[in-house]
């Protein structure tokens, strides 16, 4: 424990000693209730501690998040909620939400994800077409100077920015093939260089 933990523990121990006090005085008839509503209080409070002090592993079972493993060359998403798997990759050094998908042939970028990577969406020529399943849109080919996450990172992608309306930036085959495997299995999509 830290400093300002231990600080922060005995103000909240004082505090509560405090109001437990002034309760005692104000309800001197009535100490049987009050001691039935203390120990519900008590046992509120140590529960909101306990909940504070598990959410870390809470939160990784809840929400697990991706890891990434340099030594390995290995990169572990865990499977959302709603099925898919979902990486986090630095596209131009800014993180970006990508939708893994092995049906899709390219990596392809939303309007808004790219601007943000410093691409000008508004200079772009979508001459490019693509079909998806929600019929053809159009595309514009980039070329991103750097997508990866950790060490494992590739210099001089060539990608898509999709015209039209995407929830997600898609993860396609032309970087999932950069892995010399490709798992999923337990719930986990594990990729490995």
């Amino acid at each position: 424990m830290t400093g300002d933990q231990i600080a922060q523990l005995t103000y909240l121990a004082l505090l509560g000693g405090a109001i437990a006090f002034w309760l005692l005085l104000r309800n001197r008839t009535r100490l049987g209730q009050m001691a039935q509503y203390a120990a519900v209080w008590g046992l509120i409070f140590l529960g909101a501690i306990a909940a504070v002090g598990l959410w870390g592993d809470i939160r990784q079972t809840v929400a697990p998040r991706q890891n990434v493993l340099a030594d390995q060359g290995r990169i572990t998403v865990p499977r959302a909620p709603d099925g898919h798997y979902y990486l986090t990759l630095d596209v131009n050094g800014v993180p970006v939400r990508f939708v893994v998908d092995t049906g899709a042939s390219q990596v392809v970028l939303t309007r808004a994800d790219a601007a943000r990577a410093g691409i000008d969406t508004a200079s772009l020529a979508f001459l490019g077409r693509a079909m998806t399943a929600n019929g053809e849109v159009a595309t514009a080919p980039v070329r991103l100077d750097s997508i990866g996450t950790g060490p494992i990172r590739d210099e001089g992608f060539n990608a898509w920015v999709n015209a039209g309306e995407m929830r997600e930036s898609l993860l396609g085959m032309s970087y999932l093939q950069r892995f010399g495997t490709i798992r999923i299995s337990d719930g986990e999509l594990v990729l490995t260089r």
